[in-house]
C-alpha cells in the first residue's frame, strides 16, 4: 500500500554567523537600494542562507506532528528523511517550488543526504502532489492556501492567530509553540484539500 506524507515548512531568516557574507553579497546586489536588515529578513525564502525552523507532517491519515529541534536544523533534516525514505507521494500546497526545493537546499547546505531522490519534473502529480499547482492544473492563476479552504468550506490554519508573514516575529519573541502548532494546522488543512480534490472525502 503506497504511503503518502503530507508536508508544511516554517523558514526563519539566516543566522548571525552568515551576516557578514551576506553583508557582501548585499553591497554588491542592492548597491543602496534596499535596507540589509530588510534583506537579512528576506532570506527566509531563500535555501541558500535561510533555515528550516520546523517541518509539519502527517502520514496518510496519522495524527499531525511536526520535527524541529532547537537550533539544530541538520537534525530536523535527518528526521524527515527518515520519515520519508517509504513514502510514495510528497503531498502539500506549494509544495514543489517552495517547502521541497527548500528542503533539499537546505540538506545540501548540512551535508544531510536524501533518503529519495525525488523528481521535480512538472505537470505531473506523482510523487510530488501539489495542490496549489493541480487546483490551477499548472497554469499561472495561483492560489493561497487559506484561499482555496475558504472556498471548498474547509477551517484554514490562519484562524489560530497567526499565518505565515508572522513566524519570525513569534519566533523571536519566544513563542515557538504558537508556530508549531500552527504548521501542524497547515498540515491538516492541505490534507483535508488533498482529499477534497482527489475526491476522496
Amino acid at each position: 500500500m503506497s504511503q503518502r506524507l503530507f508536508l508544511d515548512i516554517e523558514t526563519i531568516p539566516a543566522s548571525e554567523e552568515a551576516r557578514e557574507t551576506l553583508e557582501k553579497l548585499h553591497a554588491k546586489k542592492n548597491r543602496g537600494t534596499e535596507d540589509f536588515e530588510e534583506y537579512m529578513a528576506k532570506t527566509s525564502f531563500d535555501g541558500a542562507f535561510g533555515r528550516i525552523l520546523c517541518i509539519g507532517y502527517a502520514v496518510d491519515d496519522d495524527e499531525t506532528d511536526v520535527l524541529y529541534n532547537e537550533e539544530n536544523e541538520k537534525e530536523t533534516l535527518r528526521q524527515f528523511w527518515e520519515l520519508a525514505k517509504n513514502t510514495d507521494v510528497f503531498a502539500g500546497h506549494n509544495v514543489m517550488d517552495f517547502d521541497l526545493r527548500f528542503i533539499y537546499q537546505r540538506s545540501i547546505v548540512n551535508n544531510v543526504v536524501p533518503s529519495v531522490d525525488l523528481s521535480f519534473a512538472r505537470y505531473r502529480n506523482y510523487p510530488i502532489y501539489d495542490t496549489m499547482r493541480e487546483w490551477a492544473k499548472w497554469g499561472s492563476n495561483n492560489i493561497g492556501l487559506e484561499h482555496l479552504a475558504l472556498a471548498l468550506g474547509i477551517p484554514t490554519p490562519k484562524d489560530g492567530g497567526i499565518d505565515g508573514s508572522q513566524v519570525w516575529d513569534f519566533y523571536k519573541h519566544g513563542k515557538i509553540q504558537e508556530v508549531l502548532d500552527y504548521c501542524k494546522r497547515d498540515v491538516e488543512t492541505t490534507r483535508a484539500v488533498f482529499k477534497r480534490m482527489v475526491f476522496e472525502d
